[in-house]
């Protein structure tokens, strides 16, 4: 177009929006006038439905330009409290190895001064072939079944610009029966300086699942579309806008690559036959190479602040599960010593409502221990609400706690036949194995005395005859009448 012709379209645009000015001015003002001749009362009336419809307005033009907030990620302890915890759990017995392993692993590679490129991402995405690739001298094991890596390999890469790196080999994620090789890679994942989630096609929900996983502890990503010469241009451009929609604010860059591999193929011979030939794909990895050479531009040092956090993250939420499971196990043995106790206090009754006042001893005495194992502070008051609580359900109950247990000696031989003392007893272990799974799950999720969440689970455990619990109950009853026994 030259420029006379340019010039002349730029006037006629200048002209028509100072004419659409003018109109919109003009009607302005005969709007305005009409206005005012309004009643007050109506002028009042529609001043306020046009201030709403202009906040309305004005709120989603903000919500559709507003800017998109990156993710952050998840926030740490300090190493220091860390190392606390740990030591904790290892002063109650806990097994820590692992977790003093970690941190001894993050100590060498900082020492190291290497980059980490872990591979990540679902089976047969072809991991093991981008290995290949990037280290040609690396001696991989390969098959036709999905699943191929069974732990993590490191492997020496060198980038175009000479620099060296370590790529680590990951087991593939969404293997069936893969739990713990799943789990070893989001570790090794979480490990290094810098991440290539690998598919082979557009992404399925668990694979968006992990990339945000991934994005949450604020792991450096390239996400990487391979074997991309399956496709037309047309199809890979597609493919590729669909990538990037979904890792908006997670992905460093999305890309695609071939990363070779081995194919078979059926060849016709002469003679009418067909053999089963299989060639190697030439890769094509240059744009994944120039990705990874700015991606880990800022060398380890550079990185390690991001690796280092992650890490500890990752280590925050192990000592977290860790740390869950060491309470649980010890919930269970002050359950198991309490209603031990209770069924002591029943045998032991010599005056009528004597166990009555024993047991409520012993239930305080859970109530506090509980409280005191999962860190949540308690009042006298609150205790004994509870155990009030606790007593009303039980008096409303006492036809299905006695059932469950008459239910249950009967099951054992020898147990039905010791008399109406030993129902009793087994009954008071039945109610505080009930009152002390009740209360300590609700305490680890609630993080508080929560009375009515405590009771609804205690008439769940009441009227809950699950076999193996009342055979762990009854061998309980069974002890406490053979020591009776044997000191009489």
């Amino acid at each position: 177009m030259s420029r006379r012709l340019r010039l002349l379209f730029t006037a006629l645009a200048m002209a028509a929006l100072l004419w659409l000015l003018f109109a919109a001015a003009e009607r302005a003002l005969a709007l305005t006038q009409r206005f005012l001749t309004l009643p007050p009362w109506l002028q009042w009336t529609l001043g306020g439905l046009l201030l709403i419809f202009a906040a309305m307005g004005l709120s989603v033009m903000w919500w559709l330009l507003r800017p998109r907030r990156r993710r952050r990620p998840m926030p740490v302890p300090d190493r220091g409290s860390l190392e606390q915890r740990i030591g904790q759990l290892r002063e109650h017995g806990a097994d820590t190895g692992a977790l003093a392993a970690e941190l001894g692993e993050l100590d060498r590679r900082r020492l190291s001064a290497r980059v980490y490129v872990a591979l990540f991402g679902e089976i047969s995405t072809g991991k093991s072939s981008l290995i290949r690739a990037l280290a040609p001298h690396a001696q991989l094991a390969s098959d036709v079944r999905g699943g191929t890596t069974r732990e993590v390999g490191h492997y020496d890469g060198v980038l175009h610009d000479g620099r060296n790196l370590v790529l680590a080999d990951v087991p593939g994620s969404r293997e069936s029966g893969g739990e713990a090789r799943e789990t070893l890679a989001r570790e090794e994942a979480l490990r290094a300086h810098a991440v290539i989630y690998l598919c082979a096609g557009d992404l399925t929900r668990g694979q968006a699942d992990e990339l945000r996983w991934l994005a949450d502890f604020g792991k450096p990503l390239l996400l990487v579309l391979n074997k991309a010469d399956q496709w037309n241009a047309v199809e890979r451009d597609q493919l590729l806008g669909q990538l990037r929609r979904q890792s908006r604010g997670i992905a460093s860059a999305v890309l695609a690559i071939s990363a070779g591999g081995s194919e078979r193929y059926q060849r016709l011979l002469a003679d009418g036959s067909t053999e089963s030939v299989e060639r190697q794909r030439k890769p094509a990895i240059e744009p994944l190479l120039q990705a990874l050479a700015r991606l880990t531009a800022p060398g380890a040092e550079g990185l390690e602040n991001l690796r280092e956090h992650a890490v500890l993250a990752g280590l925050h939420q192990r000592t977290g599960t860790l740390e869950a499971q060491t309470r649980a196990e010890e919930a269970q043995r002050i359950v198991r010593k309490y209603a031990r106790r209770a069924i002591v206090g029943a045998l032991a009754a010599v005056a009528p409502g004597s166990d009555l006042v024993i047991q409520g001893v012993l239930a305080t005495g859970l109530v506090r221990a509980l409280a005191e194992l999962y860190g949540v502070k308690v009042s006298d008051v609150q205790i004994e609400d509870f155990v009030l609580q606790a007593r009303l359900t039980l008096r409303t109950g006492s036809s299905i706690v006695l059932a469950v247990a008459g239910n249950a000696l009967k099951a054992f031989p020898g147990l039905g036949t010791l008399g109406g003392g030993v129902l009793h007893a087994f009954a008071y272990a039945l109610i505080f194995d009930s009152m002390g799974r009740a209360l300590a799950a609700s305490l680890a999720e609630r993080h508080t005395l929560d009375q009515d969440d405590a009771g609804a689970r205690l008439k769940e455990l009441l009227a809950d005859a699950g076999s193996g619990r009342l055979r762990q109950l009854a061998s309980l009853t069974m002890e406490a009448v053979r020591e009776r026994d044997g000191m009489e």
